[in-house]
């Protein structure tokens, strides 16, 4: 089954929510490898994990601040076909791992208000992710920010390599989708029943509300 919308389903810490979103239509599956994340996932359990993506499907691997040198460890041992830079990381640090790893690299950025957007243009990464500030967390909060803030930026940039984050969920997931009509979506929290354990049925439902756009 193919959606309308492109999704990456974050936050995996399970195969078989793995395997359920790529029969729903998922456009990339992530885990994550920064150790404060309540989903954080060794590098054995992330192979396994991401087995269940096919050719076509993106596995993405969700890091903080983490030394270049782990990064492509990881790129190695899990099959990684893109990773997502979630920390502080420089322009300059985007595209040395670029290089190093030999994938795609999505740089996510925290948005509070619109200064928070002022540094978009420095990055050149292949995606950029827009998710809500939090002072105390990254990701993972399932509070959305205002999508006026993302709506703003070039059509080009938004249709061609904005992934829209934060506070996503099957009830938003549309309004968000006209709002912003960005190129891809991420959600994490939004189908869970608790911290990495997907519920089948909100994930079901999301991509069933992704139809009618």
């Amino acid at each position: 089954m193919k959606s309308i919308a492109r999704v990456k389903i974050c936050g995996l810490t399970r195969k078989r929510d793995a395997a359920l979103a790529v029969k729903l239509g998922a456009w990339a599956l992530g885990v994550i490898f920064a150790p404060e994340s309540p989903r954080l996932v060794d590098v054995e359990k992330a192979a396994g994990i991401l087995a269940a993506a096919p050719a076509g499907v993106e596995r993405i691997g969700v890091f903080i601040n983490a030394a270049a040198g782990e990064i492509t460890a990881k790129v190695e041992s899990c099959g990684l076909t893109a990773v997502q830079l979630h920390g502080d990381e420089s322009p300059e640090f985007c595209r040395e791992v670029r290089r190093l790893a030999g994938v795609r690299v999505i740089k996510a950025i925290r948005v509070g208000n619109a200064e928070s957007l002022n540094g978009v243009v420095r990055f050149d990464t292949d995606y950029l992710l827009l998710d809500t500030y939090h002072p105390g967390r990254r990701g993972g909060t399932g509070q959305v920010f205002d999508w006026n803030l993302a709506a703003a930026l070039s059509e080009e940039l938004r249709t061609g390599r904005l992934i829209l984050s934060g506070g996503l969920n099957p009830d938003n997931i549309v309004e968000a989708a006209r709002a912003v009509e960005p190129f891809a979506f991420d959600v994490s929290s939004g189908v869970e029943s608790a911290a990495g354990i997907k519920d089948r049925a909100r994930l079901r439902r999301l991509f069933d509300e992704l139809k009618r756009i």
